[in-house]
């Protein structure tokens, strides 16, 4: 009988079935993190992208605080996606990002982290980087409800009755 724990480390892992453990499973089994590792690792990168995220908007109305936000809200939200390789370890991760029905999203989110940090500390243009972190906001939400089932039909219908 499984708790809610088990089943949720089951679900995040990706493995549905049960199999026997070969040699190679205990092998990595016995070297990788465990549970309760592994959920304090994603609680304190989650919290740490999160934190510099909001330092970012505090820090907003200094000189030269547009860039210094597009900056830390960059590194925050990069912090907040590698938290998740905690939780379903890094190779599953990349598995799941570049799967068919989100690899255009990743993409996305990839490049507007780049754009952001390029605007920011290269170019030192204000505006610009602020239009790169609200399409960066944009591409993450876009990325992130990819992994709520019939979330973005939803979101494109509701867009759309608005249009209509």
């Amino acid at each position: 009988m499984y708790n809610s724990m088990d089943k949720l480390k089951k679900a995040l892992s990706g493995n549905d079935e049960e199999e026997d453990k070969g040699i190679v499973t205990q092998i990595s089994d016995a070297t990788s993190l465990s549970w309760s590792t592994r959920i304090k690792g994603f609680l304190i990168c989650f919290i740490l992208g999160a934190g510099l995220s909001i330092l970012g908007s505090c820090l907003l109305f200094l000189k030269n605080g547009l860039i210094i936000f597009g900056v830390l809200y960059t590194i925050g939200n990069i912090l907040s996606l590698m938290s998740t390789c905690f939780l379903m370890g890094p190779c599953n991760q990349l598995k799941k990002m570049f799967a068919k029905t989100r690899i255009i999203a990743t993409i996305l989110v990839f490049v507007m982290f780049i754009l952001t940090l390029v605007c920011a500390i290269a170019i030192k243009n204000a505006p610009l980087t602020i239009v790169c972190v609200i399409i960066q906001f944009l591409a993450m939400t876009w990325y992130s409800i990819s992994y709520i089932p019939f979330a973005r039909d939803a979101v494109i219908k509701c867009f759309s009755a608005c249009v209509d």
